[in-house]
Order: structure tokens, then C-alpha cells, then sequence
């Protein structure tokens, strides 16, 4: 019987696996883990929405299959979201698809745009759907480092499209970025735009973060370069916006012909998300919006409180994200020669603090750890003490301490 398959074949180890079993057995012993390790928002969703919901499954007929592509009222939604916030005009019927959230409509996309043989190209490090999507589909992966502010990021684009022996099907692009929390200008777009259009290949962004941003300068959508609609769609969800990361609500908006694409591949897998789950996102996005400026509020909070704590407890070149729910941080000098793993296992051991190794998100992803802004500020305060105590050790021991531990 096989037990070997084409596709599982293709994946690596799942990196994060480790450090969630030291973290299982940490807490197992009682220990009080503060868990910056993965980007799952710890608010409650607005209460109109939450109301909406329950409303709407009291209708007998809610219960039923829904639509694949999403129901239009909330195709509309999203069209009405984007004319308000980029002055980007959406066709809801064929420029909008509904999705289960935006890791399931990046995964689909690849299934329907690509297969054995074909290529993509990717920034490295990059949220693991960008990469191994596109894998788990049959197609290869070029990166380019993931600098969107270094000459290197678009000498490398230019490069690999002119140098491939198979033309790539499409960019994918992240900004605000998981998980270095980098954000990006319109007229670094425009770029894109026109290095794509000129080599005749699409390009895919994910906007997951767009709301989440602390400086007063709303982060700028792909679409609004102008004729970007002709080689781009975008990726949005209602995860991080609203706090809804289990309702799995997403969209794929722009290119007729990708939308086109996404959608077909849909119909034959599922029926869409929960018919009063897409009623409530659509309650969301049509209703008050101070939820979201409240939101945004927290997170600034948290991100001020950890990235000061960080660097009073001696943490070297913590740099201050301007958007996102992360912390992108290089390890400290002293730590350096261990790699991201080994300092998130000691990190864990002798802080109790998880963060999730950098490595996980790629090969340019070594040298950094990413840590989440989702424990409150009592938390973060709390988790800071235990990292300026950690840090005032003699790493020597620390690791030699670990390594020990192993062999027993």
C-alpha cells in the first residue's frame, strides 16, 4: 500500500512543530506561557455583528447550502469597502469571490491557475500559503529577498523573469507584510505593476493587514495603480479587521479573469462559508466603523508597550513596525550564532515566552523571530520582565543547559 504521496512529499517538516511541543509540555508542568507565537486576535468581534449573526440563524432557511461564490449582498460589501476606502470601482459579479478565508482562497487560486511545470514567484521570507500554496498545487517557487525598500527586491524580480527557463505565472506580493511587518508606498505598486505588465505575467497581493496601521497613513491597495485590474486581484479578509479569524471570511477581488478562475475551482469544492457567518460580515462592513479605529488603538498600545520593553531589557535593533500585529525581530547579537530555533526553544525555556522562529516563514527568514500582539499589556509587561532577566544571563549556560536537556 502507498505510503508516500506526491503532493505531502513536496512539503518540509513543519518548522513550528517542535516549539509547539516544548510549549504543550511547558505548560503541561504549569508553567504560565505568554504566547506571541501565532497571529490569532484575542477580541471579540463588534457587537452588531455578533447580533446580526444570531439573528440570522434563526431564519429555518440559513441552514441551507449557500453559494460558492459568496452571496451578492456581501459581493456588494465588499465593492462598496473598496470604492469607500481606495476609490476602486468593483464589479460584484464579476470582479468579487467570497472566500473561506484568505489562506483557503490563496490555496485554490494556485490550484486554479497553475500545475506541474509552471513557477511562481515569491519574496522570501513570506507567510507559508504565498509559498507552499502554490507547491501543494504541482508549480516551483523563485524567491527574491523580501526588501520592498532595497534596489535588491526588484534587481531580483527583473532577474528571475528574465533569466527563467519557463516563463513565471505570477507575483506574489504582502505589504503590510507577514511577517516582517513592512509596509510599502503606491508607487512601489506601480512597480509591480509595470514590471509584470511588461513581462506579461499576473500579480496577487495579499492586504490582509490593511487596517491595522498606527501612523495615520492608510496602507494603499494594488488596485489603485491605474490599470492594475487588468493583470492583479487582491486578498482580503475580515480576520484581522474585526477580529473574525474563526468565521474564515475572505475575498479575492480584481482580475476578471482570476476571480473567473477561483471561482470555477470553488464550485466544485464547497459551498461556501456559512450562510449567517456571510450575512454578519456583510453587517461588518456596511455598518459603524469605530470598532475598527478602536481596534487599531489596541494594537498601537501593544506595540508600543512591547517594542519599548524590548529594547530597555537590552533586545538590539528592535525596529518599530508602522502597520500590522507583529513584531519582526533580529536576535539579539549574542544569540546570533544559535539561529532563530534554538533561541525560541530558550526563549521558551528560561522566559516563558513563545515566539515563532523565523525560519517558518522561509530561508530569509533565519537570524528573526515574529512576535504577535495578541496578549494585553498586563501580558506583554509581564512577558518583558522575563526576557530583560533572560537576557541578563550568560547565554553560555543557557545553551549549554538545553543541549543537556536533549541528551537526557
Amino acid at each position: 500500500m502507498q505510503e508516500e504521496f506526491y503532493r505531502i512529499g513536496r512539503l518540509p517538516p513543519y518548522v513550528f512543530a517542535e516549539v509547539n511541543k516544548m510549549k504543550a509540555a511547558a505548560r503541561a508542568a504549569g508553567h504560565d506561557i505568554i504566547d506571541f507565537g501565532m497571529g490569532n486576535p484575542d477580541s471579540l468581534p463588534p457587537k452588531h455583528v455578533v447580533d446580526k449573526l444570531t439573528e440570522t440563524l434563526k431564519d429555518p432557511k440559513a441552514h441551507r447550502y449557500s453559494l460558492s461564490r459568496g452571496i451578492h449582498g456581501l459581493r456588494k460589501a465588499q465593492a462598496g469597502y473598496y470604492k469607500r476606502r481606495f476609490d476602486v470601482d468593483l464589479d460584484p459579479d464579476s470582479e468579487v469571490v467570497v472566500t473561506i478565508g484568505s489562506k483557503e482562497g490563496l490555496a485554490n487560486l494556485a490550484q486554479a491557475i497553475t500545475g506541474p511545470g509552471d513557477s511562481l514567484v515569491v519574496p522570501d521570507p513570506c507567510y507559508p500559503i504565498h509559498m507552499w500554496g502554490f507547491v501543494i498545487s504541482g508549480a516551483n517557487v523563485h524567491t527574491i529577498p523580501n526588501k520592498p525598500h532595497d534596489p535588491v527586491f526588484f534587481e531580483s524580480l527583473k532577474k528571475t523573469l528574465e533569466t527563467a527557463q519557463r516563463k513565471p505565472v505570477a507575483l506574489v506580493v504582502n505589504y503590510p507584510c507577514n511577517p516582517t511587518a513592512e509596509s510599502v508606498e503606491l508607487g512601489f505598486y506601480e512597480q509591480v505593476i509595470d514590471l509584470c505588465r511588461h513581462h506579461k505575467i499576473y500579480a496577487i497581493s495579499d492586504l490582509a493587514y490593511n487596517e491595522l496601521y498606527f501612523d495615520g497613513k492608510p496602507p494603499p491597495s494594488i488596485l489603485q495603480v491605474k490599470g492594475a485590474k487588468d493583470i492583479a486581484v487582491e486578498f482580503t479578509t475580515m480576520s484581522k479587521t474585526y477580529s473574525m479569524a474563526g468565521w474564515r471570511i475572505g475575498f479575492c477581488v480584481g482580475n476578471k479573469t482570476l476571480v473567473a478562475a477561483l471561482t470555477k475551482i470553488k464550485s466544485y469544492l464547497d459551498y461556501g462559508t456559512f450562510l449567517p457567518v456571510q450575512v454578519a460580515a456583510a453587517a461588518a462592513i456596511n455598518g459603524p466603523q469605530d470598532y475598527v479605529e478602536k481596534l487599531r488603538k489596541l494594537y498601537k498600545d501593544r506595540r508600543d508597550v512591547l517594542a519599548d520593553g524590548l529594547i530597555d531589557a537590552g533586545w538590539d535593533n528592535i525596529v518599530v513596525p508602522n502597520a500590522s500585529m507583529f513584531i519582526w525581530a533580529p536576535l539579539p547579537k549574542k544569540y546570533a550564532h544559535v539561529g532563530c530555533m534554538e533561541f525560541s526553544k530558550l526563549l521558551l525555556k528560561h522566559a516563558d515566552v513563545a515566539v515563532a522562529p523565523g525560519i517558518g516563514f522561509g530561508p530569509g527568514g533565519e537570524g528573526y523571530v515574529r512576535l504577535a500582539l495578541v496578549e494585553n499589556k498586563h501580558r506583554i509587561r509581564q512577558a518583558v520582565r522575563n526576557i530583560k532577566q533572560f537576557l541578563a544571563e550568560d547565554p553560555k549556560k543557557q545553551i549549554a543547559a538545553l543541549a543537556l536537556e536533549k541528551t537526557v
